[in-house]
C-alpha cells in the first residue's frame, strides 16, 4: 500500500508502509533465513531430501535422516518414509509437524480401505487419495510434498510426486522432493539408467542421495533406503557426513 500526502509546497511526498497480512488463522509467522535479503520458505524450515527411483520390476525410495530448525540439528534419526503395505511406500518432505500429521491420516485411511475392501490399495488409487486429501486442505495446506512409490499390477513400478495442494507429477525414472531437490535432480540424471536390478538400484539411489545432501546444509546425516521387489523389502541405513 502507498500513502501519498501533499504538503504546502509543490513537492509530492510518497511514504510506504508494509501491508498487514490477514488470515483466518491470524497473523502468519515470519521466518527469516541466515541471509535476511532472502526470506526462507516454510518448506525449508526443517530441511529434507526424498527420492524414489524405478528399476526392473522393483523400486527404491530413500530419504535423509536429519531433523533441524534451519541450521540447528534437532535429531539425526527422523523417519520421513512410511510403509503403507509391503508394496507401497510414501516419503514426505517439508514441515516435520505436517509430515507426521499427514502420515498418520494416510495410514488411517488405508486401514479403513483395507477393512472395507479386504485388499491392499493400489499405488494409483493411493496417489489419488493423497492428492484428494491435500486438495481438500488447499486453503490451509499441509506444508509437505509427497513422493509415492509402489508396485502395481504385474509388478510394474509406479512412482509419482505432488505439490502441497495435490497436483500430481508422474514419472517413469525417478522423482525427488525436499530442500536438496536441485542436487538430487542432477545426480539422478547423471547416474540413472533403465531396468536396473535391485542391488544396482540400491547403489545408484544411495550414491545420488549422499552426493546431493553433501551439497545442502539443511539435510543430511546419512540416509534411509528401502528397496522393494515382488518378493521382499530390504531396508538399509546409510552412514554419511555427520556435520
Amino acid at each position: 500500500f502507498v500513502q501519498a500526502s501533499k504538503p504546502s509546497s509543490s513537492t509530492l511526498t510518497i511514504c510506504s508502509f508494509p501491508a498487514q497480512i490477514s488470515s483466518p488463522l491470524g497473523k502468519l509467522p515470519k521466518f527469516h533465513s541466515v541471509n535476511p535479503n532472502f526470506p526462507m520458505s516454510i518448506f525449508e524450515y526443517n530441511g529434507s531430501a526424498v527420492v524414489a527411483m524405478v528399476g526392473k520390476n522393483c523400486f527404491a525410495i530413500a530419504s535423509d535422516r536429519r531433523l533441524g530448525v534451519q541450521l540447528q540439528t534437532i535429531a539425526t534419526d527422523f523417519q520421513r518414509i512410511s510403509k503403507i503395505h509391503d508394496h507401497l511406500f510414501i516419503g514426505l518432505s517439508g514441515l516435520a509437524t505436517d509430515v507426521q500429521t499427514l502420515n498418520q491420516r494416510l495410514v488411517f485411511r488405508h486401514n479403513l480401505y483395507k477393512l472395507r475392501e479386504e485388499r491392499d490399495m493400489k499405488p494409483e488409487t493411493f496417489a489419488s487419495l493423497v492428492s484428494a486429501i491435500l486438495y481438500e486442505k488447499r486453503f490451509g495446506p499441509y506444508l509437505c510434498q509427497p513422493v509415492i512409490a509402489g508396485l502395481g499390477e504385474d509388478n510394474k513400478p509406479f512412482i509419482c510426486t505432488m505439490d502441497s495442494i495435490g497436483a500430481k507429477e508422474l514419472a517413469k525414472d525417478f522423482v525427488v522432493s525436499g530442500t536438496a531437490s536441485e542436487s538430487l535432480y542432477g545426480a539422478c540424471e547423471a547416474m540413472y539408467k533403465p531396468d536396473m536390478e535391485a542391488e544396482e538400484l540400491f547403489e545408484t539411489i544411495s550414491q545420488a542421495l549422499l552426493s546431493s545432501v553433501d551439497r545442502d546444509c539443511l539435510s543430511g546425516w546419512g540416509g534411509h533406503v528401502y528397496v522393494v521387489t515382488p518378493n521382499e523389502v530390504k531396508e538399509r541405513i546409510l552412514k554419511g557426513r555427520m556435520d
